[in-house]
């Protein structure tokens, strides 16, 4: 069985929303052989992600970046997972067979550009590739937003599945 870790800062009716529906996505019928791991952003550990055959990720977007929380599980897990950066301060993640599939969410009240952008940078220094586009809303979260974290969560774990 593989397994998949969800890691999220959900503070909000917004953010929590989108991780009910990707947590849904996760676990639809039709996925077999995966286990979903879920975590909050300031509690998950190295050996989550270790013990993990791929990562989905949701924060909000706050004041132009990731929550402090999702900035924090960074910080705490970046080089025991596998982080590298480059002489120079750039990203130097592995390249080649084993790299873990990993998706984003980010719900932002009017911009969520810095966040991806951050989460994207130090997501290139880690052994994982991204598997599906980084779903990004505005504003109140609708039917259509929830369906998109629903696809979201349910394509990573087609991923990992069988």
């Amino acid at each position: 069985m593989t397994t998949l870790l969800v890691v999220h800062h959900s503070p909000t009716r917004g953010t929590a929303a989108l991780a009910e529906a990707a947590l849904a996505g996760t676990r639809d019928e039709a996925i077999e052989g995966v286990e979903v791991l879920e975590r909050s952003a300031l509690e998950a550990t190295a050996d989550d992600v270790l013990g993990s055959d791929g990562v989905l990720l949701g924060t909000p977007a706050n004041f132009g970046y990731m929550s402090g929380a999702l900035k924090h599980f960074f910080d705490t897990v970046f080089l025991e997972v596998g982080g590298a950066l480059s002489d120079d301060g750039s990203a130097a993640g592995a390249a080649g067979a084993g790299r873990k599939p990993w998706g984003l969410w980010v719900h932002g009240r009017y911009d969520t550009v810095g966040a991806v952008r951050a989460v994207e940078g130090i997501v290139a220094a880690l052994p994982w590739t991204q598997a599906a586009p980084v779903l990004e809303v505005l504003g109140d979260v609708g039917e259509a937003d929830r369906g998109a974290a629903y696809e979201l969560g349910a394509t990573l774990a087609a991923l990992l599945s069988g």
